[in-house]
Order: C-alpha cells, then structure tokens, then sequence
C-alpha cells in the first residue's frame, strides 16, 4: 500500500493550492483519512480529518480556510487550501487508516512541500 501525495509549492500570502494524495495497492477499505503538517523545528500537528462518512474535523488555526475532501471511488484525499498564511508553511503528510483483508493499520504519504512567502 502506497500513499502519494501531491500539489505542494510556493505561493503568495492569500493564495491558494490544493493537495492531492492517492492510495494504491491491495486496499479492502479505507476508514478515516487526514492531513497533517510539520513545519520546521516544530511537531507534526493535525490539519485536518475526515471520515470514510465524510465528517471533518479542523485545527482551529485552519478553520474556514482549509476544506478536506475524499474521493473514496478514486481512493483520493484532497485538502483545498485558501487564504495562505506565512504560517502555513510546512511539510504536508497525508494519513489513512487503511484495512487489508482482516487487518487495520496506519499509513502515511511521504510529505509535500507547502511554502508560502513574498
């Protein structure tokens, strides 16, 4: 099972992006889904989750601003970002709690770049 996250880059403050991540592989369903960011010096922190129901949940900090979305036909995660801060900038990682045949575990993408400066 693979995770592939993608649509990172250097905007201007107030811009936007969206980020995609893909899941492949030999996948029986997938639960809960999230984005997380780790901006440097700092810890991974929650962004946003979403459940296989389609229920969200924000970090106060994005509320308003981020939307999480998924495919599940497609197996994608998306996270549309609107009104960039400076503050935004970090390494985006995707999450999914992914079941295969009897078995449930974590998964992560590799991480995308959000860098958001003048």
């Amino acid at each position: 099972v693979q995770l592939q996250a993608s649509g990172g880059g250097l905007v201007q403050p107030g811009g936007s992006l969206r980020l995609s991540c893909a899941a492949s592989g030999s996948i029986s369903s997938i639960n809960a889904m999230g984005w997380y960011r780790q901006a440097p010096g700092k810890q991974r922190e929650l962004v946003a989750t979403i459940s296989s129901g389609g229920s969200t949940n924000y970090a106060d900090s994005v509320k308003g601003r981020f939307t999480i979305s998924r495919d599940n036909a497609k197996k994608t995660l998306f996270l549309q970002m609107n009104s960039l801060k400076p503050e935004d900038t970090a390494v985006y990682y995707c999450n999914a709690d992914i079941r295969i045949l009897f078995r449930t575990r974590d998964y992560w993408g590799q991480g995308t770049q959000v860098t958001v400066s003048s």
